[in-house]
């Protein structure tokens, strides 16, 4: 399909290599509201393809694990909240596993491009009224080090070796949660129409010895300190929401350690400035962090405008039951947000 084709999943009226080339959709999730026209390919008016109403979402990061769940939830709200969601691949491989992830007749606009290419940022950012950022650096473990890691723990006279791990060239944490999500921020205020933006970025980011920020050990300090740049990011949304006096506004979520659990069975936590990392229950599934992301694209209220907090979860059947009310659970933060004073000494230059 060409790289912006609207997609639809296989239906029952149509193989689902017809409904990826002709851009035609003939079903959608949920009751249409106000339908329009638009293009397959680039969002202008034309006949033929009918795309419902609502909140126009678009999503970086989308065939990751976690964008896929956030994907996955706004297409089964569209025609109820949300517009048909946009979503940003890599690959056309990408593309195809986002696809089945979503299932059949779930429709939604792919976006084929990098966080490094400014025309796909701003394909991606143009006419949407929100931005979800959801791309990270990936460490990558060095296999020699896990052999020695391993052999380590069984020679009881061989001194302890941790794993290694690295980045692939062009994917450094600098390169990827500072100067990619940069970019994303930058081409949302470009576009004139995005209002909000929801950073999912990673809790830790006041702890400059974390481990996080030691994988990537022995380069520049744009190949380590993952934590660190991920906040130099959140302290440029935040500055740009700032500036924009109420034009723009954002969400940060730092969530715990992600788990491949199911969602919608545990009380969520939230705290501010890693907190809950002095706690046992510093991990959280990634749906819930999807539920979260999508219930804060919902949030009106001024109370949870520019807000940024840490999430975690208790174990199934812990504490008072799966979270069902969000504004309550964000309520519990009393006004509270993350302190971008911290941390101190940052190896990292932060503003």
């Amino acid at each position: 399909a060409p790289p912006h084709t609207m997609v639809v999943a296989q239906l029952p009226t149509c193989s689902s290599f017809a409904a990826r080339t002709s851009g035609r959709q003939r079903g959608f999730t949920g009751t249409p509201l106000r339908p329009e026209r638009v293009s397959p390919s680039r969002g202008t008016r034309q006949p033929n393809v009918t795309v419902v109403s609502g909140v126009k979402v678009a999503v970086s990061g989308a065939g990751g694990r976690t964008g896929s769940l956030v994907m996955k939830k706004l297409a089964e709200q569209q025609g109820d909240v949300f517009y048909t969601p946009t979503g940003l691949c890599r690959s056309q491989k990408s593309k195809d596993a986002l696809g089945k992830k979503l299932g059949d007749g779930v429709a939604w606009i792919p976006i084929e491009g990098t966080i490094g290419d400014t025309k796909s940022l701003k394909e991606l950012c143009e006419n949407q009224d929100a931005l979800v950022i959801l791309t990270s650096a990936v460490p990558k473990p060095k296999i020699v080090s896990i052999v020695m890691a391993l052999v380590s723990k069984l020679l009881p006279w061989m001194e302890n070796q941790k794993p290694q791990f690295s980045y692939q060239e062009g994917g450094s944490p600098e390169m990827v949660d500072w100067l990619g999500q940069k970019a994303q921020i930058d081409a949302a205020i470009a576009s004139g129409t995005v209002k909000k933006i929801v950073l999912c970025s990673s809790m830790g980011g006041t702890q400059i010895d974390n481990f996080l920020n030691t994988m990537g050990g022995g380069g520049a300090p744009g190949e380590t300190n993952i934590l660190l740049w991920k906040r130099k990011a959140e302290m440029y949304l935040v500055a740009k929401c700032e500036e924009s006096g109420g034009a723009l506004r954002y969400a940060i979520v730092h969530p715990g350690g992600l788990l491949d659990k199911p969602g919608g069975e545990r009380e969520l936590l939230v705290g501010v400035d890693d907190a809950l990392l002095d706690g046992d229950r510093r991990s959280v599934p990634r749906a819930d962090v999807a539920a979260m992301i999508v219930e804060l694209l919902k949030m009106d209220d001024e109370t949870f405008q520019n807000v940024s907090f840490d999430l975690a979860s208790r174990e199934v059947g812990e504490g008072n039951g799966a979270t069902r009310d969000y504004k309550k659970l964000l309520s519990g933060l009393n006004g509270k947000s993350a302190n971008y004073q911290l941390p101190l000494n940052s190896p990292v230059p932060l503003p």
